[in-house]
């Protein structure tokens, strides 16, 4: 295993993080509306103790990770002397918070579940400038958390990230204490949410920065037939997922890379992968390849939309580039169901598509002269 700097902290984090959001699952009988525990506990502890007994030293999990479960699951794999061998990160779940007390209500919760008497690296999940605004700002959250630091619950603060650049540079620069932070960061995220200037901004100032999505939900581990023939032009038969995390290690700045395994075997192929890790390991060759690829992903697209919102605001409220980078999405990693299953759980529906009356204010003003009216109703044929 390699070891790298956490931002300004005294701890040389394993370069692999352990993410705790896809854990191995078994089919289980429902009980109405209440959650069930799917996940192979059995497996999941052995995936665990397995990577840390490899050298992985961070894990990572969060209060509704598997329906509540993930957090369970964690601290029994924790046990027989394993929770002394790793920091453990999980994350305060900012939109349950209704009053600054759900903060301490939650963290306790947290604990127990965990079966500890700390959490080292704690998160507020899942930051945007609406919850940074609404929920940490208005509860004074940052005030809880320091006392929870104060009194031992929690050793770090950092937050996860979700919503445009600028929202993540007004947050960092919003609290002066951050220990660190986590992003979604991969070869094809590198202008979207935080991004390469947001990975930079952070370790500029000694936060370290966790990477989440590094396989963009597994999509870059299993590339088209076009973009894994641009891959193997190197020579070296290196897999999918390995590229991926590769590119992310090469860059100093990138302080651990969590992977959310839901198999031994892929547990066991990213230790490989980290073992070999490191600055600077990968050639001008090799960065080449990685652009070509980035430049065929972009040709994959069927709607040449650039995502300058340019067409926005719509009258009827349609998110129009969401809905194109959505349908992009089902064309580019040839993965309908998941672009679909986006667009039913995570997209308001008053934003969809569908919402299109056809009305061309939109085109008049699209510098890609894109028919936005015509895409929309095939849009949502798609993915509706």
């Amino acid at each position: 295993m390699q070891y790298r700097n956490f931002g300004s902290l005294d701890f040389k984090v394993s370069a692999l993080g352990f993410g705790a959001m896809r854990l191995p699952t078994r089919e289980v009988e429902t009980a109405g509306d209440k959650p069930q525990n799917k996940i192979d506990e059995a497996e999941a502890i052995r995936m665990m103790r397995y990577a840390i007994d490899k050298g992985v030293n961070y894990i990572d999990t969060a209060y509704v990770y598997h329906d509540g479960f993930s957090e369970i699951v964690t601290g029994k794999a924790l046990k027989d002397g394993y929770r002394e061998k790793v920091k453990l990160a999980t994350k305060s779940p900012t939109w349950l918070i209704k009053k600054p007390e759900d903060f301490d209500r939650l963290l306790d919760e947290q604990l127990e579940k965990l079966q500890t008497d700390h959490i080292d690296f704690y998160l507020l999940h899942s930051l945007s400038r609406n919850s940074w605004n609404n929920v940490i700002l208005k509860f004074d959250i940052i005030k809880r958390a320091e006392a929870a630091k104060k009194a031992g619950k929690i050793k770090y603060l950092g937050f996860s990230f979700h919503d445009e650049g600028s929202a993540f540079i007004e947050i960092i620069d919003g609290y002066d204490k951050w220990d660190f932070c986590q992003i979604q960061y991969n070869y094809l995220d590198i202008e979207n949410q935080a991004g390469q200037k947001g990975l930079k901004y952070a370790a500029e100032k000694g936060i370290a920065v966790v990477i989440m999505e590094p396989l963009l939900g597994g999509k870059l581990a299993n590339p088209p037939k076009d973009i894994k023939a641009i891959l193997d032009e190197n020579g070296k038969n290196q897999s999918g997922a390995d590229w991926a995390l590769q590119w992310l290690w090469n860059q100093p700045e990138v302080s651990v890379v969590l992977s959310g395994m839901s198999t031994m075997q892929q547990v066991e192929e990213n230790i490989v992968s980290a073992g070999k890790s490191g600055v600077g390991t990968l050639d001008k060759t090799d960065l080449g390849i990685v652009c070509r690829v980035i430049d065929r992903y972009a040709q994959r697209a069927a709607i040449p939309c650039t995502a300058c919102a340019y067409c926005m605001p719509c009258p009827n409220n349609v998110n129009i580039p969401k809905n194109f980078a959505l349908y992009n999405e089902s064309v580019i990693h040839e993965d309908l169901k998941g672009a679909r299953f986006s667009y039913s759980n995570f997209f308001n529906k008053e934003n969809h598509a569908s919402e299109c009356v056809q009305c061309r204010v939109c085109e008049e003003n699209c510098p890609q002269k894109i028919p936005i009216s015509e895409w929309m109703p095939r849009v949502h044929a798609t993915l509706g």
